[in-house]
């Protein structure tokens, strides 16, 4: 049997994951978005890549996500005032 050089740092991380409630807490807050933000990034058959090389790939990557960001600040009502970039208040 092989144990890898970083057994004891997952074992501990593991042993912290189910005993510790902030961890709990933090990772049920956070796991949703980032989830989604994946989601958005592969949908539309993003899944594979598209150029040979790292290169042209990281600068895609690079593209498509900026593209989702702007997508999104967009439908979160991004409006330029007085030369300064502001979020529309939230309505309720």
């Amino acid at each position: 049997m092989t144990i890898r050089t970083h057994h004891d740092l997952q074992a501990a991380a593991r042993h912290q994951a189910a005993n510790d409630l902030t961890w709990h807490a933090n990772y049920r807050r956070w796991r949703p978005p980032v989830e989604r933000a994946v989601a958005w990034l592969v949908q539309h058959g993003n899944r594979r890549l598209r150029y040979r090389g790292t290169i042209a790939n990281n600068i895609w990557l690079h593209t498509r996500a900026a593209a989702l960001n702007l997508r999104r600040l967009v439908n979160l009502r991004l409006t330029q005032t007085g030369g300064t970039w502001q979020l529309a208040p939230a309505t309720t």
